[in-house]
């Protein structure tokens, strides 16, 4: 571990937090900067240590680093790993030239034989591997495969999350209301085709599978599609229970750029593999550059970074569930982050000590990730309750726990978050594991514009109009000549004259 201690009293000490964020118009990552509150910021003294290292300040060696309200900064910068988006690109252009140098792929689709040379390459695939695709028949045998428990928890799990996206799909319906002279409404209609990835790095993330899939279909979508890599039993057995119409056993910018571009016929590796209209689902840093570079080509949900969350505890909050709770966004990964706000002092040293209880008796090797993450977490004494809320609306964590007196109404005082839990019982870890929400969140502060995943992610609103008594339209036609004209459209003003009972169109009189 490197660490930096201070040199002089007069330096100015800073340290990065680095996450990553999702955004699906312009990409970009929130860094929290932790600044001692006394010192003034120039541009002589800044000092900056990028992520994922950790400074120490004055030989501090908590888990949760004590820091004052008026050291939280945000600053907006880029997310994309530069060098991931490079390699990424290479990948895709890869994925995308075919190995028959006699032909071409057509319409840039990606060809077959490259995506199993690249999946072998990168690791995605065994050497002996002679198909990119697990058939619906490996699913259901690893489904079949589970012992009873491990069965009935999938099970379960995917009736709950279904459950709730069946019911996000009938918040919202077609409409219709009276316009003059006519109706005007919107429908309410799936894509055709979805992409849903699910990592398969340090841990199977099966949660990740149903969270997805399932969200699709309930959308109403045609064909689900799932990518994942190296994919486990329980992977491919939540996938069969998902209802999972194809399943891509490649990961990384590889796998985004099939959902994306697709394969276009059936083959001696596998089936034809239809352009996805819209990707959705976390991944690491190649999964994001690769839903940059394809976002506008089809759809996506996020650029997901590292996970996070955020508890606002008060004296009533029990230090050991809080400690429970952090450590394990910790053990997500290295980048993962655990903040704590808390207007208790005393809260705050006991919950640090449930932390450093629990992790030593934490197995191998979550103890190593979360101890790493904690390098990047910290702790910060509020004046009140009030104060905890304003610097999590600042802050817009992508999970966020309320442990205090009134929790309910604490938290609906909270604006922005990914994802709510209230009261000391109601668990992150719950909504990971299929309460009904979805687990697929804003990061990085996104949460101040957007919301999870959820079936809207799927849905199209399309409205139309119809004019059915042309007289009873005239106040409207009227209206847009004026507001044509008003905005130097002239064709547009005539094309509405075209409708006039009243007035000749002007493409008429010119004529005379």
């Amino acid at each position: 571990m490197l660490r930096y201690t201070t040199v002089s009293a007069a330096l100015i000490l800073q340290f990065l937090l680095t996450i990553c964020t999702k955004n699906q118009s312009s990409a970009f990552i929130v860094h929290v900067s932790i600044l001692p509150a006394s010192a003034s910021v120039s541009a002589s003294h800044e000092r900056t240590y990028p992520h994922p290292l950790k400074m120490s300040v004055d030989n501090n060696d908590k888990y949760l680093t004590p820091i004052t309200p008026d050291q939280v900064k945000l600053e907006i910068k880029d997310p994309v790993d530069p060098t991931a988006l490079s390699q990424a690109k290479e990948i895709i252009k890869e994925l995308r030239t075919s190995a028959d140098e006699t032909k071409s792929v057509l319409k840039g689709t990606i060809d077959p034989a490259q995506l199993m040379k690249v999946g072998k390459k990168l690791g995605d695939l065994p050497e002996d591997a002679t198909s990119y695709i697990a058939t619906k028949e490996e699913c259901k045998a690893a489904f079949d495969g589970l012992n009873d428990v491990e069965r009935n928890s999938l099970v379960n799990i995917h009736a709950r999350v279904l459950a709730f996206a069946n019911a996000q799909r009938l918040s919202v319906q077609d409409c219709e209301i009276d316009i003059p002279g006519g109706k005007a409404g919107h429908t309410v209609s799936s894509c055709s085709a979805a992409g849903c990835y699910a990592p398969g790095g340090r841990y199977p993330l099966p949660s990740s599978v149903i969270m997805t899939a399932v969200t699709a279909k309930a959308a109403g979508c045609d064909t689900v599609i799932l990518s994942s890599p190296r994919p486990a039993a329980i992977t491919l057995a939540a996938a069969h229970i998902a209802g999972a119409d194809l399943f891509i056993k490649v990961g990384g910018a590889q796998a985004i750029a099939t959902m994306a571009y697709g394969i276009e016929k059936e083959n001696e590796f596998g089936p034809a593999v239809p352009r996805c209209d819209t990707i959705v689902g976390p991944g690491n840093k190649w999964v994001t550059a690769a839903k940059s570079i394809v976002q506008g080509y089809c759809g996506i949900d996020m650029l997901a970074g590292p996970s996070e969350v955020l508890v606002i505890a008060d004296e009533t909050a029990n230090p050991e569930v809080v400690a429970a709770d952090l450590i394990a966004q910790a053990e997500h990964d290295v980048v993962a982050r655990a903040i704590l706000l808390s207007n208790d002092q005393a809260t705050i040293d006991k919950i640090e000590q449930a932390v450093g209880d629990q992790l030593a008796c934490l197995p191998e090797p979550n103890k190593s990730t979360a101890t790493e993450a904690f390098k990047l977490s910290f702790a910060v004494l509020c004046k009140d309750v009030d104060e905890c809320v304003t610097i999590s609306d600042a802050i817009a964590p992508e999970h966020l726990e309320i442990q205090t007196k009134d929790a309910m109404a604490v938290g609906k005082r909270c604006a922005n978050y990914g994802g709510l839990f209230v009261g000391e019982h109601a668990a992150e870890v719950l909504g990971d594991y299929g309460a009904g929400p979805n687990h697929t969140l804003p990061t990085g502060g996104t949460g101040r514009y957007t919301g999870g995943l959820s079936v809207f992610n799927f849905l199209r609103i399309r409205t139309w109009m119809r004019i059915d008594d042309q007289k009873a339209s005239q106040g409207m036609v009227d209206d847009s000549i004026v507001m044509a004209r008003l905005e130097g459209l002239e064709g547009h003003a005539r094309a509405a004259e075209a409708r006039s009972l009243t007035v000749e169109p002007a493409y008429k009189t010119a004529k005379k």
